[in-house]
């Protein structure tokens, strides 16, 4: 019994790390990527009139920042179910 408790959280902490770390790449390439490396080819795209580029700068990385919480809170609930955590 403490065996497969032992594996069910290792797994289930595999499994956190997993998704920690994709969304930590993805919040990475908003934030680094489309905000400074890609700056200048994004900016001929215009969004409400506005260069994308610079949108993504000063709004879009935040947006995706506050998606990304969301979308880690939902998974979390899921992953938690899943592996019998939320009792």
């Amino acid at each position: 019994m403490d065996e497969n408790h032992d594996a069910q959280l290792k797994k289930y902490h595999r499994a956190n790390r997993r998704l920690i770390a994709t969304l930590l790449i993805v919040w990475g390439f908003v934030s680094l990527g489309c905000a400074i490396l890609f700056v200048v080819p994004l900016n001929k795209i215009t969004l409400f009139g506005v260069p994308f580029g610079f949108w993504m700068a000063q709004q879009g990385s935040i947006f995706c920042f506050v998606i990304l919480i969301f979308i880690y809170a939902l998974r979390m609930d899921r992953l938690d179910h899943n592996y019998h955590a939320d009792e």
